[in-house]
């Protein structure tokens, strides 16, 4: 076991090294280039969220598909897990001269962690819950499903709660022996009611009780970029409510499937499962 959190602490250590110029909030950490007007912010790699900026009025498309500015110019986008290498951004100003550059991501290697000796219902969960799982991914895509006006998205995160970081985004487990998808979020492991607090502005846009996740947090933090909070022992907030950074949300637990009190932490950008840990400083 410790040599497998050594892994992990290494692997993140890593990860956040290369990206330490620019994973923080834009206005103090991006890369501009003064004659095409083009500030982006966040590490070229797979599982990485951009948050960008261009003139208001300009046209903006990555690989061909068209991203929506706010009224200060903002737009994000990101790229999955997998996502191939080379991508084209291309964007039209406002003047109409057209510019194009091609973005080169960093390949990511993925830990692979076993997990023996789950409860077999939890695995491969029974029939009679089929209907409850599939109520649960309705709610949270629902939850998902509206773009906000905020860009709360755009200042610096932090880290939601304390504690050493025990699983890390994309690392592949394997469960009673069956392989399962990828994990999609980083784990903080501590003691059961240490306390869990927003990692930037938001509205909560689900707190409820799923079945694999336990008590469940969504916050909506603007422009379609949502942080969730996994198998909270209490969530001290409730759907609608706004919340400051460093507000706390919840408590950490181990409810719905976990193996051990812990948060899983995970950041969507619509349909695109992100890396967290790609925002924050690293432990």
């Amino acid at each position: 076991m410790l040599s497998c959190l050594a892994k992990l602490r290494g692997y993140v250590a890593s990860a956040i090294v290369l990206s330490a110029t620019l994973c923080t909030p834009l206005a103090l950490a991006a890369t501009t280039d003064p004659d095409q007007a083009l500030v982006l912010n966040g590490r070229l790699t797979q599982g990485s969220l951009i948050r960008a900026q261009l003139p208001v009025g300009s046209q903006i498309t990555l690989d061909g598909k068209r991203l929506t500015q706010n009224g200060q110019g903002k737009f994000v986008f990101g790229f999955d897990r997998d996502a191939g290498l080379t991508h084209t951004l291309a964007w039209q100003l406002p003047d109409g001269s057209q510019h194009t550059r091609t973005l080169d991501l960093a390949k990511r290697d993925y830990v692979t962690q076993r997990i023996d000796g789950l409860d077999q219902k939890m695995v491969s969960p029974p029939a009679e819950v089929t209907a409850r799982i599939r109520k649960d991914a309705a709610n949270v895509a629902a939850a998902r499903a509206t773009i906000s006006a905020g860009d709360a998205l755009f200042t610096g995160f932090i880290w939601p709660a304390e504690g050493p970081i025990t699983g890390v985004y994309g690392s592949q487990r394997i469960l009673n022996g069956t392989p399962s998808r990828p994990h999609y979020g980083v784990d903080v492991g501590a003691p059961t009611g240490t306390p869990v607090v927003a990692p930037a502005t938001g509205k909560v846009t689900l707190a409820a009780d799923l079945y694999y996740s336990g008590n469940t947090l969504i916050i909506d933090h603007g422009m379609g970029v949502f942080t969730t909070y996994l198998h909270l022992n209490k969530m001290r907030v409730k759907v609608g409510d706004t919340v400051e950074q460093g507000e706390q949300i919840g408590e950490i637990g181990a409810t719905g499937r976990a193996t051990g009190a812990h948060l899983d932490w995970r950041l969507n950008l619509n349909n695109q499962r992100l890396d967290p840990a790609l925002l924050v400083p690293a432990r």
